[in-house]
């Protein structure tokens, strides 16, 4: 699922940096994710916050999907 529209950033990029053991701030540098309008920053700390060796990406991706349905960007 795409996290960030504006640079085009899956879960799944988002999760990968995480599980390699990077914080948010390291991805965002990384994958300029939640550098541009910003509406997707709380998502992706969740996905950074959510991702740890025991938890599985089906509920990963489960509850990102159900977080960004609940509060989309009012800008978009």
């Amino acid at each position: 699922m795409i996290v960030c529209v504006c640079r085009r950033i899956s879960d799944r990029e988002i999760a990968r940096h995480a599980r390699a053991g990077m914080s948010f701030d390291e991805i965002q540098f990384e994958l300029t994710v939640a550098t541009q309008c910003g509406c997707c920053e709380g998502c992706a700390r969740d996905v950074v916050a959510q991702c740890s060796p025991s938890r599985p990406v089906a509920t990963l991706h489960n509850e990102v999907a159900s977080h960004t349905m609940a509060g989309a960007c009012p800008a978009l």
